[in-house]
């Protein structure tokens, strides 16, 4: 079936390892698959072989007794989690798809698109996505801003993609005989507001900026002032000014635009939670400094359902897209916890942040940018009659919240955002809280920006998380950049290489320079 799948895409590429693993999967007749069972001795690690007739024979009479009996399953080497918790379900499940896809926020619906949209609908993809009301995704639950102003092009270039994707959007994601997509997007810029300490870096951050697409200005002090009159610039030097392409707009829209035309496009979303992966020996590749005596693929993954029931999916590549939870999927397949190479471990957590909802009667008026303190206090308005919305990271000294919970401290508002704004915007002393919310960032805290990319053992596993709060306005980019991968085995538009797990190796972070 895959071998039919991969001839009518030829430029569809398959790694060169996952052929290894399943030799027999590319036979011209379905019948020689050997496709694993719950109930194989060696259902967690076997070597894979090529078959005489006598073995095969004698497998598939295997085979057939082992079905007739429905003997219990034996697990050779068990996983790093209690998968024996629930029975094994024999009804329909998307057993076997080319592409299975790990979190169906924005970023996993977005490659799932891409996947779809760059292979002419050749690869079969499946999304595993474990809250289908997205009550707790952290696509919905943020600001949904959009700014070039970063110090690094690779972000700059996604983000500037990702404008014009916005603008162009129901060229990408209309669905046929559906109404048009608005996302909502408010085109008021940001400003980032320096001190003496930052002012030679925002200036220097400008330039790249503008050199490669974006448009801003830098406004002194007293510009600033005579443009926001409202705004206090003591202990301000400089603020970058966005005047095209950056505002925000409604997170949500976007998700269910991307989900919607994947869908459409044949991609399968399934209601389940990642549980573990299915690890299999292969003698025929030959690896080094791994801490294995042979080389170990994955080609399965293990799902529990709504129903609390096991699912097992066998897949030739998968991507983690789970969002803060993409750390968690990553142990899973020994990465962080095994030998070798895989002590290496994807540094991506979740870190609680909270967004408070306010209203200020005299607070500043529809022209007002998503402002940027330099203590990295943040506001902009929300809808109108003088609703806003604004938020701030912990310091580098505070206690980042807990995480077990989205609920929401009223006390730091109070402590570390409230005199702030005050400050800066005398309106702002006389506000109320409506109402507040906490979201999770898929917080990377190796360099705080997005791993994207191949394992450097496991090849037919990719990332595209940890993006630390700039992953809205990244979908569409960084899910054009995993297609590219899949399909054409490199980055085509937006060289991203950088980006890639091997810089956890090398340690080589990439990180921002004066950037929240």
């Amino acid at each position: 079936m895959l071998r039919n799948i991969f001839q009518s895409a030829r430029k569809v590429a398959v790694p060169r390892a996952t052929r290894l693993h399943y030799p027999s999967l590319y036979s011209d007749k379905a019948d020689d698959k050997h496709e694993p069972k719950e109930t194989d001795e060696n259902y967690w690690e076997t070597d894979v072989e090529p078959e005489d007739p006598i073995s095969r024979t004698a497998r598939v009479m295997g085979k057939q007794m082992r079905e007739i009996k429905q003997k219990a399953m034996f697990w050779k080497e068990p996983m790093n989690v209690n998968i024996d918790e629930w029975d094994i379900d024999s009804t329909y499940y998307p057993s076997h798809v080319d592409v299975v896809v790990v979190g169906g926020g924005a970023i996993g619906s977005s490659v799932a698109y891409w996947l779809k949209q760059m292979s002419n609908g050749a690869l079969s993809v499946v999304v595993v996505e474990k809250d289908p009301t997205y009550s707790k995704a952290s696509s919905v639950l943020s600001a949904g801003g959009l700014r070039q102003q970063f110090s690094l092009e690779e972000n700059i270039e996604m983000s500037l993609y990702g404008a014009e994707f916005l603008r162009t959007i129901n060229e990408h994601l209309q669905v046929p005989n559906e109404p048009k997509i608005d996302v909502q997007f408010h085109p008021y810029g940001y400003l980032m507001l320096a001190s003496e300490n930052g002012a030679e870096d925002l200036i220097k951050n400008s330039k790249l900026q503008n050199s490669k697409g974006a448009k801003n200005i830098i406004l002194t002090a007293e510009k600033i002032k005579a443009q926001f009159p409202w705004m206090n610039t003591e202990g301000i030097a400089l603020g970058c000014l966005g005047l095209e392409k950056e505002g925000w707009f409604d997170p949500w829209c976007l998700l269910s635009a991307f989900k919607k035309k994947g869908i459409s496009l044949g991609v399968e979303y399934v209601n389940a939670e990642a549980k573990g992966f299915i690890f299999r020996k292969n003698s025929q590749v030959i690896v080094s400094g791994t801490g294995y005596d042979r080389y170990q693929g994955l080609n399965h993954i293990v799902v529990k359902t709504e129903n609390d029931e096991k699912k097992v999916i066998q897949f030739a590549l998968c991507i983690i897209a789970a969002g803060a939870h993409s750390g968690e999927v990553a142990k899973m397949a020994k990465i962080g916890c095994g030998p070798g190479i895989l002590t290496v471990p994807l540094p991506v957590e979740p870190r609680k942040r909270y967004i408070y909802h306010f209203h200020a009667p005299e607070g500043p008026g529809l022209n007002t940018p998503m402002t940027i303190d330099p203590s990295g206090t943040w506001f902009r308005r929300e809808g109108l009659a003088n609703h806003y919305i604004c938020g701030r990271s912990p310091t580098c000294d505070a206690t980042e919240p807990c995480t077990d919970n989205l609920d929401v401290d009223e006390d730091f508002f109070e402590k570390n955002i409230w005199p702030l704004l005050g400050d800066r915007v005398k309106s702002f002393q006389n506000l109320k809280i409506k109402s507040s919310w906490a979201g999770y960032y898929d917080y990377n805290k190796f360099d705080e920006n997005g791993i994207i990319g191949a394992h450097p053992l496991f090849n037919n596993l990719y990332f595209a998380c940890g993006f630390s709060g700039h992953g809205i306005q990244q979908a569409p980019a960084v899910g054009r950049a995993i297609a590219e991968l899949v399909c054409h085995a490199e980055f085509r538009t937006i060289q991203l290489d950088s980006f890639s797990f091997d810089r956890l190796i090398s340690l080589e972070p990439m990180q921002e320079v004066n950037i929240i």
